[in-house]
């Protein structure tokens, strides 16, 4: 239902609603004045932002990281499964099973920009979200009935849709509730369930695949997309009772709580979070596009994954080591629990100092050094080292989200867009890479690796390029700030901001000229 306004308060609320009014304008006017002290006053302020922040991260985050262990987890179910038998029982060649990798991408990449446009216009993300966890979680266990390549096939190209709402939706809903100084560490917390569900995803396959043989005459491949596949949907169905909307209309937020989750984000950017009178969906899209960092962004995203496609084949790497499936699946896991601890210590250090190049490209640099050791050794002790900091280069990945959410803060529909442009155009790396470990390049994958320290060189001159443009804009923002208020649009915004914080337009302006693009 849309919001009504009375008495200039945005309401949501249907209760709230009726209780103002049935209020005088002078009692809704006092209403609203003592809500406003109660919540802005200094000695109350900061403890309150801080329970309503701990509130978030007790809900929002724990739903967001299970969501995304069970993501990854089903999508890279399948190179688990061939360890057991998959290639064999569907008849797939080297090349149809390198095809059933790639063709995910074929929907999962085209359908982010899309499905992040429409998260941006919806009023209840936590009904879209969960929704789509649940078809992907079915989808997933289909892929257990299949008996052939075309099957598979179909699977594979129906899971990618539903995933694709996921990633890119779950940044953007983050950056929509928590500051830029907050956002890298709990975007990297998020991106560490991925790559924990890496190492989870072996104990499981492990498990299943060791102990689900031939039970009920059915092939432990398939059990394991079975039961994946419906751990996902419950999940799901949980996550419908804890994610949140936007700040503007979470049922489960005090309505003070709610003002105060628009007061901080505004405050962190000089500008009111929301689009404007005539921003749609697509005039956020034509927004980001135009927006000569995003291109940039985006060819920088997809020459990262292309070097850090080895994920979607790392059982069958380390499996070159020579050891049992079992012994294979359980020397994933601390790769990636390393990779996991890593991820999270780069980015609160990146929170902590506001610097993202750095934090952004240092791990890569440390899969180039992994991949160089992957070429000149085939020891078994060198090529673990490697695995490892391979693994640790998704540190760098997980800022990626972050920093274009920092570089292109408003309005929130040229944000949304971006993100999806960024992560979809970027998973076309993962697309190329499914073709980048050929089974003939085996058990040493020389030529994969080459391509990998190309795409990283790649990778991180680009992100140098982005940082060069954000120094540039950061000093002509300082030259252009008094100019920028004859703009409607953004003098809007910025009215919007003072009306939530009840400040002057003259004291939001002075506070605005400390904002700046994090580089």
């Amino acid at each position: 239902m849309p919001a009504k306004a009375v008495n200039n308060v945005v309401v949501n609320d249907e209760k709230e609603k009726a209780s103002i009014e049935q209020r005088s304008p002078a009692e809704s006017f006092e209403a609203r004045a003592d809500d406003d002290a109660e919540l802005l006053a200094p000695e109350v302020r900061q403890a309150a932002e801080r329970r309503l922040v701990r509130l978030l991260d007790a809900r929002l985050m724990p739903t967001i990281i299970i969501i995304f262990i069970m993501n990854y987890i089903d999508r890279v179910a399948i190179t688990s499964a061939k360890l057991q038998g998959l290639t064999q029982d569907l008849n797939l060649t080297d090349l149809q099973y390198t095809t059933v990798i790639a063709v995910l991408y074929a929907t999962y990449v085209p359908a982010q920009i899309p499905s992040n446009m429409i998260l941006n216009r919806i009023s209840r993300p936590h009904y879209y979200i969960p929704c789509c966890v649940m078809v992907w979680g079915l989808v997933s266990a289909l892929t257990g009935v299949t008996h052939d390549y075309t099957g598979i096939i179909i699977c594979r190209l129906f899971i990618g849709l539903p995933e694709a709402a996921f990633y890119p939706g779950a940044m953007y809903l983050l950056s929509r509730w928590y500051t830029r100084k907050e956002l890298a560490f709990r975007g990297a917390i998020i991106y560490g369930g991925l790559l924990v569900s890496n190492a989870f995803g072996s104990l499981i396959a492990a498990g299943i695949l060791g102990g689900m043989e031939g039970k009920m005459g059915i092939a432990a491949w398939r059990w394991l997309f079975y039961i994946e596949g419906a751990i996902t949907i419950c999940v799901g169905l949980l996550a419908m009772l804890l994610l949140p909307d936007y700040p503007h209309n979470t049922r489960w937020l005090t309505p003070a709580q709610r003002r105060l989750a628009q007061v901080r984000l505004a405050e962190d950017a000089g500008e009111a979070d929301e689009d404007g009178q005539h921003e749609t969906a697509f005039s956020g899209f034509m927004m980001a596009i135009k927006d000569p960092k995003v291109p940039i962004f985006m060819v920088m995203c997809c020459s990262q994954l292309l070097g850090l496609s080895f994920v979607n084949f790392f059982p069958t790497i380390v499996d070159t080591m020579g050891y049992s499936t079992t012994i294979t699946l359980l020397l994933c896991v601390p790769p990636w629990i390393l990779a996991t601890i890593v991820c999270a210590t780069n980015a609160w250090h990146a929170d902590r100092t506001g610097e993202r190049f750095f934090h952004h490209c240092a791990p890569w640099w440390g899969v180039i050094v992994g991949y160089i050791i992957g070429v000149t050794t085939m020891t078994t002790a060198g090529r673990y080292i490697a695995m490892f900091l391979m693994a640790c280069g998704y540190a760098g990945f997980a800022l990626t989200a972050v920093w274009v959410s920092n570089a292109i803060p408003r309005p929130p529909a040229k944000r949304s867009a971006a993100i999806g442009l960024v992560n979809g155009f970027g998973n076309i790396g993962n697309l190329i890479g499914s073709f980048t470990w050929e089974a003939q390049w085996g058990p040493q994958y020389h030529q994969s690796m080459y391509i990998g320290i190309a795409a990283m060189g790649l990778a991180t001159v680009l992100s140098l390029v982005i940082r060069f443009m954000l120094v540039a804009q950061n000093k002509q923002l300082a030259r252009e700030e008094a100019e920028a208020l004859n703009n409607p649009d953004h003098r809007q915004r910025i009215e919007d901001a003072a009306r939530l914080e009840g400040l002057t337009f003259e004291e939001v302006v002075e506070r605005k000229k400390g904002i700046r693009y994090l580089y």
